[in-house]
């Protein structure tokens, strides 16, 4: 199935219920109410899987506060990796390396076993928390306590006096913007706008007809499996848990 703008959705939604015709999804009540319906379907596909085409290079917002804690947006739904830019002030290109992810614990642990007292540790309390951070090297591990902030190990305080959003990189998945104009198209491979019409569709016959759309509804119950199996373009394909089967 082709795109298909906001607008064309809801005049094919309106169009199977024998609703009014429109030309703008702020024409009546009712394609209004079907517009929203369609953002909250399109946002529950959204949440289900791990979409790829969503995923993209981005950069970390870095703390006012603390040298070493970026923010993480509510636009960042999911983080695969991140890598810094360690390189020195004697250092004639830059050296983006892979920042590694320990869990809490082990962070913890980590940071725990470095002196206080040493010349090139620095104790920084986050939340009534000390966290013994090195300033003379780049960061080498990352963790978060929260899943809305980052706290990374160290930071080479010859370079920056604390690290920086411009050199970072971070390959992550980020939430699309669903806009309420009739021109929008949702943010989904061309292969899922079946699923997101069916779905669509079965809910707005149901909550503003109170009738039930049986044919939408299987429509988009096998949409729903051959998306789940469904190959992607750049990737080769879902990888699925084998359970120990060989």
């Amino acid at each position: 199935m082709a795109k298909q703008t906001l607008l064309e959705i809801v005049q094919d939604i309106l169009n199977d219920m024998d609703g009014d015709e429109v030309s703008s999804i702020t024409d009546t009540t009712e394609s209004l109410q079907i517009a929203n319906i369609v953002r909250s379907t399109f946002n529950e596909i959204v949440d289900s899987r791990d979409w790829p085409h969503l995923k993209q290079l981005a950069t970390l917002v870095p703390s006012i506060t603390y040298p070493t804690v970026f923010n993480v947006t509510d636009t960042f739904r999911t983080i695969d990796w991140i890598k810094y830019n360690k390189r020195k002030v004697s250092d004639v290109r830059d050296k983006y390396d892979a920042i590694l992810y320990l869990t809490p614990e082990e962070f913890m642990n980590y940071c725990d076993s470095r002196s206080s007292s040493a010349t090139n540790i620095t104790t920084v309390v986050i939340n009534n928390i000390k966290y013994n951070i090195k300033t003379d090297t780049a960061p080498t591990y990352w963790t978060t306590f929260d899943d809305e902030t980052i706290i990374m190990d160290s930071y080479d305080s010859d370079v920056d006096s604390n690290l920086q959003a411009s050199k970072t990189q971070c390959f992550a998945s980020l939430l699309p913007v669903f806009t309420m104009s009739d021109t929008y198209v949702p943010d989904l491979p061309a292969k899922a706008f079946s699923y997101l019409v069916a779905e669509a569709k079965s809910t707005a016959s149901y909550s503003l007809r109170q009738v039930g759309n049986q044919k939408e509804e299987q429509k988009s119950q096998r949409q729903r499996k051959w998306l789940a199996r469904e190959k992607w373009r750049l990737n080769g394909g879902m990888s699925f848990p084998n359970y120990g089967r060989k």
